[in-house]
């Protein structure tokens, strides 16, 4: 039920990827209207079933009220079907708080992991790299992102197949001294760490493809999501107030049509689909609100894509590894 436009994206983007990939989906949210997109769309097909939740949580809501009232909303059924094992992932272009509140307390997160984050997939000039946290966790210590980078690094292998991906650490300056006590402390761990770490990186760089996982806190992650977004939308409008300003301008556009529909296509948030929330015992996939049929589909995608891995399992591999290296550390450190 959630996103700027209703059932209507997701229902049509559900139908898409169970025609596509054969997969079974489960609509969960209001029975009537669910069914009545089901029959403007003449999308009806026995892999979509209807679970009725008759509680939806709105945009402007506090996630708190999905534990404390909202039990009955379709975010909050959706997750307890991943619990029970009916479904293997759920994904939704909701309140984004609230899908994260569900998770946290439904599904629970993977022993050692101290906070869940967003995963944001991003275009860069050699492929695609991955940021996180994107918006789970205003507040962070070095540890948690710590555990980002840990949990990035089994992402940017198993999901984009890069065997060592290059970690950075989003700051003020690639130089070590740079950035502010949070940023130097998780500089120290990551380099400690296993992990392919390339050192700071800087907003200027998160898109000229030098990394592959972006590291840095919710705060500052959601904020460069956020002004990249309003960019390539101020760039793409500009550039076509340009084109149809002269006759050469539209004249021109038969010869850069091609070229700038790729371009699109591969800015596009669209293509990636939704976001996972990685760090918690299940699959959520947080989708943007004003998600097209289109991302919808590409979301379950990227779940089916989750669901068939085995990066839960990985993560928590490498969180447990990292607590005893510490905990390892710590007695060859104590004097006694």
């Amino acid at each position: 039920m959630g996103g700027d436009h209703g059932p209507a994206p997701n229902v049509e983007g559900a139908w898409q990827a169970v025609r596509e990939w054969d997969l079974e989906v489960v609509l969960v949210g209001d029975e009537t209207k669910i069914n009545e997109q089901v029959r403007r769309l003449g999308c009806a097909d026995p892999r979509m079933s209807v679970r009725h939740a008759p509680q939806t949580v709105d945009m402007h809501e506090s996630p708190s009220q999905v534990a404390r009232k909202k039990r009955d909303s379709s975010i909050w059924v959706a997750t307890e079907l991943v619990k029970s094992g009916e479904a293997n992932a759920v994904v939704s272009a909701g309140n984004t708080g609230a899908s994260m509140v569900a998770a946290f307390f439904i599904l629970g997160v993977i022993k050692g992991v101290e906070r869940p984050a967003i995963a944001v997939t991003l275009p860069t000039l050699s492929g695609t790299a991955v940021m996180l946290d994107a918006g789970a966790n205003v507040d962070c210590t070095a540890q948690h992102l710590y555990q980002f980078g840990l949990m990035g690094n089994e992402y940017g292998k198993h999901v984009f197949g890069k065997p060592n991906p290059r970690l950075g650490l989003l700051s003020i300056g690639e130089e070590d001294t740079k950035g502010n006590e949070l940023t130097k402390e998780a500089f120290k761990l990551l380099k400690a760490s296993p992990i392919n770490f390339i050192g700071n990186v800087e907003g200027r760089d998160v898109y000229g493809g030098e990394a592959d996982v972006i590291v840095c806190d919710g705060f500052i992650g959601n904020v460069a999501l956020k002004i990249s977004e309003g960019l390539a939308d101020t760039i793409k409008k500009l550039l076509m107030k340009e084109i149809a300003g002269s006759f050469l301008g539209r004249l021109s556009y038969l010869f850069l049509a091609g070229p700038l529909l790729r371009l699109r296509r591969r800015m596009d948030y669209a293509e990636f689909g939704g976001a996972p929330l990685l760090g918690v015992n299940g699959i959520t996939i947080i989708c943007h609100g004003r998600s097209s049929p289109k991302a919808i589909k590409n979301a379950i995608r990227r779940a089916k894509g989750l669901a068939e891995s085995s990066l839960n399992e990985l993560i928590r591999r490498d969180i447990e590894e990292s607590l005893a290296q510490g905990a390892k550390s710590g007695k060859d450190e104590d004097p006694a």
